[in-house]
């Protein structure tokens, strides 16, 4: 027996959460957003002036030219606030476009907001295009205060980022980023994640954390040797240790626990990065976010019309199960976000459009699907 599960929301990124929030709706530059939807609530005079509320939204007619202010959220380094916001907005622009290029039919809404005590953010999501079923690249700006157990639950080493704090206390932060999902219709095409941010908490500490990891329903090696080789050149170019030490990362990190086998087949994922000057981590992070494209939309290029059957759509499907199981139990970014009481349209905007769960499935041995299996159950080299 069959379950269809469909959900209506579209890419996640683990810091779009936004608190005290004020959204609009407004045009970007560019001909391939669409016309804008605002989100709307009576309540937000409501949410407390620190956390973070996820029924706080409220329409309003523009968006300042950047999210960061002086004097908001706990001393830091402004400079680099600025700098890595600046950065993830360029970037934002730039992949929407090739992605809404690639797919030829189907264009980005845009939301938008601002928070009452600073931050906000924007989301460019797509739906029900030729290429993309889904896809969605999400920019925020967040200042608050969060649980201890909350900023554990964001970070590698998050006991460490609360250090000297009584129990209980909450941990002013703030936190910059821009993350996207991309769930594309062809079963031969893979689903593509990344996230990088910029995190900062009370008393100066800093760290980056990112990442690009790629979700297909079927092993094609020269893909993924494209895509794995694409960011081993980005790492090699700051540092020769980075691409074998991030690769393992990102394969024991995506790891569904429960089914003990990977959400996908990998790419690169670090945390709590600030072992060097924030100015060379910006730099390795803005190269890795600038070769997305790069790296993914060959291949989807390569594969948007290939045939397909109903079985391997109906495999395709399955695998967005587990994709979903991974981002609802054990994706960092969501725990952070449901700690924190985030907006929950975009807690939840990296699930796709249909999934499927079939009772006790099992895959024929030697099968492509089977081989597939094998690769999430043992991570293989793939450059």
């Amino acid at each position: 027996m069959t379950r269809h599960i469909q959900y209506v929301c579209a890419v996640a990124f683990f810091l779009l959460h936004s608190s005290s929030a004020f959204v609009v709706a407004r045009s970007s530059p560019g001909p391939y957003l669409a016309p804008l939807r605002s989100v709307s609530s009576d309540k937000s005079s409501e949410a407390p002036p620190v956390n973070i509320g996820w029924d706080s939204h409220k329409a309003v007619s523009e968006v300042p030219d950047s999210l960061v202010r002086v004097g908001d959220g706990p001393e830091g380094n402004h400079p680099m606030r600025v700098k890595f916001e600046q950065m993830c907005r360029s970037a934002q622009i730039e992949i929407t476009k090739a992605i809404a290029d690639i797919d030829g039919e189907a264009t980005f809404q845009e939301d938008c907001w601002t928070r009452a005590n600073g931050g906000g953010g924007m989301s460019r999501v797509l739906s029900g295009g030729r290429v993309f079923e889904k896809a969605g690249v999400n920019l925020s700006v967040v200042y608050g205060s969060m649980p201890q157990e909350a900023l554990q639950a964001a970070t590698e080493r998050g006991v460490d980022r609360a250090a000297g704090m009584k129990p209980g206390e909450r941990v002013p932060f703030f936190a910059c980023g821009l993350s996207s999902v991309m769930h594309p219709r062809n079963p031969h095409c893979p689903t593509m994640h990344f996230n990088y941010r910029y995190f900062e908490t009370d008393g100066g500490v800093w760290w980056f954390g990112g990442g690009t990891d790629i979700t297909p329903s079927y092993v094609n090696a020269d893909d993924m040797a494209h895509f794995h080789g694409t960011y081993k050149k980005v790492c090699d170019n700051h540092d020769p240790s980075f691409y074998p030490k991030f690769k393992e990362w990102a394969d024991r990190y995506f790891v569904i626990g429960h089914r003990n086998e990977t959400r996908g087949l990998g790419g690169i994922f670090f945390d709590d990065l600030n072992d060097r000057p924030a100015d060379d981590i910006f730099e390795f992070s803005k190269e890795a976010l600038g070769s997305v494209v790069k790296a993914y939309g060959p291949i989807i290029e390569k594969h948007k019309d290939d045939p397909y059957t109903e079985e391997e759509k109906e495999w395709q499907q399955i695998r967005r199960g587990r994709y979903v199981e991974f981002n609802l139990v054990y994706d960092r970014g969501t725990v952070f976000g449901l700690k924190t009481g985030g907006r929950i349209e975009s807690i939840l905007m990296s699930l796709p459009l249909t999934s499927r769960w079939e009772y006790d499935h099992k895959v024929e041995e030697g099968s492509r699907e089977w081989d597939f299996l094998d690769a999430c159950k043992h991570a293989r080299e793939w450059v």
